[in-house]
């Protein structure tokens, strides 16, 4: 009977030890997203740079940095900015199998006609992972 108690009980412990934790929160410096989308009447096209994330049953919350190519035409009269310039977001994405949701955030600095605000975007995009 003892013997049965100390398999039964290694059993039991080997099951439940054995286990992966399904959530688990995770800092990094790439993951390998790249996502497309719109912000202040022009596009973007960025990938994940350093951030912290949190992933639970396949669906994976990420807030972090945002390395990106903004291509936007400027509309203001005289010298013009290139269509394509770098600029460096923050935001929330949400990948879920392959597909990524994301809601990033940009700084328009100052001009001689507008204030410098932040501005909301929204995108799409492909997991690489």
């Amino acid at each position: 009977m003892k013997n049965c108690m100390y398999a039964a009980g290694i059993l039991i412990s080997g099951l439940c030890f054995s286990q992966e934790t399904v959530s688990r929160v995770k800092a990094s410096f790439f993951d390998g997203i790249v996502v497309a989308g719109y912000v202040d009447h022009g596009a973007f096209i960025n990938f994940t740079g350093p951030n912290i994330s949190f992933t639970h049953k396949g669906v994976k919350l990420i807030a972090g940095m945002l390395p990106s190519l903004r291509i936007k035409e400027d509309r203001s009269p005289g010298t013009k900015n290139s269509p394509v310039m770098p600029n460096l977001g923050a935001g929330l994405t949400v990948v879920y199998k392959k597909i990524a949701l994301q809601i990033p955030v940009y700084y328009n600095t100052k001009t001689s006609t507008e204030n410098g605000a932040w501005k909301i975007g929204a995108g799409l995009g492909y997991s690489f992972k």
